[in-house]
């Protein structure tokens, strides 16, 4: 049976961000690099009925056609082995969150001050690609939730593309009401559901 890693915490996406693999199925190497953020990670690596757990930084499985065998790997073999296919990825998506005042497409001062990181972080990347998803609170039905959410995406949109990003990396849609931050009745003006979410790629 060939290896394969399986999550035993946080999302597969992000676990497989994590595990480089080389070689074919039968034979390689695995290993768990550290999140930048400091979060734990883990995988399982299994071989037919032999079983491995990666859950620290560095912690590695060879893999061969009848068991998986552990140890423990360095950055600098890490950086020997796989240092151009890591040079070569993409950097990891960022994601922003901007809150309006209520009723308008208008941001927070607060949020105001945050436009400037948000650049920064499109700046770092060269072909960027970003997405803006408008949001409301709870107040109003969905067709005027809908169009003001859309608002606030494209007013956010064309800031972006006012500070110079080129228009054709930047989508702006509308989320209305349909998806809150934080769950409340029907009516309640919640500010943190008020917002638009910038997810930079």
């Amino acid at each position: 049976m060939s290896a394969f890693a399986s999550v035993v915490r946080r999302a597969v996406s992000w676990v497989l961000s994590c595990v480089l693999v080389a070689g074919c199925a039968s034979s390689g190497t695995i290993v768990l690099l550290p999140e930048k953020d400091g979060h734990a990670t883990a995988v399982v690596v299994k071989e037919g009925d032999k079983e491995l757990v990666l859950d620290q930084p560095y912690a590695a499985a060879k893999i061969t056609p009848l068991r998986p065998s552990a140890y423990r790997a360095s950055p600098q073999e890490v950086d020997a082995q796989f240092g151009a296919a890591l040079a070569a990825q993409p950097a990891r998506a960022t994601a922003f969150t901007l809150y309006f005042v209520h009723g308008s497409d208008e941001l927070t001062d607060e949020s105001k001050q945050d436009v400037d990181r948000i650049l920064a972080e499109i700046a770092r990347r060269p072909v960027p690609d970003v997405l803006v998803v408008g949001h409301t609170d709870a107040v109003g039905n969905d067709t005027s939730n809908d169009a003001l959410g859309q608002q606030r995406a494209d007013s956010m949109r064309a800031a972006l593309i006012g500070r110079g990003l080129a228009p054709e990396n930047v989508r702006a849609i509308s989320r209305g009401k349909r998806a809150p931050a934080v769950l409340t009745s029907d009516g309640v003006a919640e500010p943190r559901n008020r917002r638009v979410e910038i997810l930079v790629r």
